[in-house]
């Protein structure tokens, strides 16, 4: 765990280190962030954070999403993404959910071009699998609003673990 001042005294390159995978596999948003110090709290560093995402181009935040792993999909991902989807039994499921995930994965992303994103935590794989049911219904506007803030969520929560 860091604190604040830590990270406020960091190198640049620490910072990023540290900070560099809270969101997945987009170092650039802590790079971002690094140039706005110091933060006088976590909440602080965190809204500086969503902001870079949210006053992104419409290409930065579609490559953010697609950073993204599909949930269930049995293949190599970030360290956060592996414990995530373990937590919400995604890592054990049996051959039929694996392909009733898979099946609505594939459904998802033919739709709008990017993976199914759901902050995870605390969430069972029935629920997950519900909310992609009822999500691949959404528009195409709408969903990728929705996957934004869903990568706040899990960024908020990676956050937490990281920074006191």
């Amino acid at each position: 765990m860091y604190t604040i001042d830590i990270l406020n005294q960091s190198s640049r390159k620490e910072f990023i280190e540290i900070l560099g995978e809270i969101f997945e596999d987009s170092p650039w948003i802590a790079e971002k962030a690094a140039a706005a110090r110091p933060f006088s709290s976590r909440e602080a560093l965190f809204r500086e954070m969503a902001a870079i995402v949210i006053n992104s181009s419409k290409e930065e935040k579609l490559a953010l999403i697609q950073a993204h792993p599909n949930l269930g999909r049995r293949m190599e991902m970030s360290t956060h993404s592996n414990a995530e989807q373990e937590g919400a039994g995604l890592k054990h499921l049996t051959s039929e959910e694996y392909e009733k995930f898979q099946t609505m994965n594939q459904r998802y992303m033919e739709k709008f071009g990017f993976p199914f994103i759901l902050a995870v935590r605390g969430k069972s794989k029935d629920d997950i699998y519900n909310a992609m049911k009822t999500r691949v219904d959404h528009g195409e506007e709408k969903e990728f609003e929705t996957a934004l803030q869903e990568i706040c969520k899990i960024a908020c929560l990676r956050l937490q673990e990281i920074v006191l």
